[in-house]
């Protein structure tokens, strides 16, 4: 595992502290970044919640980001994402937040003084009943404004919404057994399924995957802007560039 471009390239990374943590692949990571530059998407402020090794903020940070916030609640997973932050040089433009995803989210609905972030990724386990509800949430908070960024990974056995809260979903592309969403923050909320959608798969099967339809002929939908079919601009703190 290393930073694929940018600041940090070539720097390895410390790998996980134990099985709870699924780090994205070099090769996955590399086309979710990929993908956000073909969109232009150039984040400032980053967070990545489930950091589990820091892996992606630190890739963003690489890449140009000015500060990222990581979230993550295992102990050990926390000490191998200061650790790498640390061998990166990138820990004076960042913090690590011991808490988890849920609890986070619920300190910045009472009340976020903090400046937003332009993007945010979220890398969840596979198996979290709570995937759907947890990403209309993320979209939700005072976390994020419109023309934000909200990129998932997920298993290629669910089936994500195009529309959930305020997020529209830009592309979503799958790799063998891996795949990536990536939506946009919209002004006004259109939910293709209720907040709760995602109680109905809470049974994983033994290798983790919650069940559902996988469209393999799937590349996601054409570009568009957060009102649907408006070209994407770049907002004052714009990461998007339109046209």
């Amino acid at each position: 595992m290393r930073v694929i471009a940018g600041e940090a390239k070539g720097f390895r990374l410390k790998g996980p502290a134990g099985s709870f943590t699924r780090p994205m692949a070099d090769k996955i990571k590399g086309a979710l970044f990929s993908m956000l530059a073909s969109l232009g998407v150039e984040p400032e402020r980053a967070l990545d919640l489930y950091a589990g090794t820091g892996n992606i903020g630190i890739e963003a940070l690489s890449r140009g980001a000015a500060w990222v916030d990581f979230v993550e609640h295992h102990p050990q997973a926390v000490a191998v994402v200061r650790a790498n932050l640390e061998h990166t040089k990138f820990a004076d433009r960042s913090a690590v937040h011991r808490l988890p995803v849920a609890s986070f989210l619920r300190q910045a609905e009472r009340g976020w003084d903090g400046l937003p972030y332009d993007l945010v990724i979220m890398d969840p386990p596979y198996a979290d009943p709570e995937l759907l509800a947890t990403l209309r949430r993320v979209g939700m908070a005072p976390l994020v404004q419109s023309g934000a960024i909200v990129a998932i990974g997920h298993s290629p056995r669910v089936m994500l919404p195009e529309h959930t809260g305020r997020l529209v979903r830009l592309r979503e592309r799958c790799h063998g057994d891996s795949c990536f969403s990536v939506y946009e923050v919209g002004d006004t909320v259109v939910d293709d399924v209720p907040a709760d959608a995602a109680a109905s798969e809470a049974d994983g099967d033994a290798a983790g995957h919650l069940p559902g339809e996988f469209r393999s002929d799937h590349h996601g939908p054409r570009r568009r802007g957060a009102a649907g079919g408006a070209a994407v601009r770049r907002g004052d703190r714009g990461r998007l560039r339109g046209g």
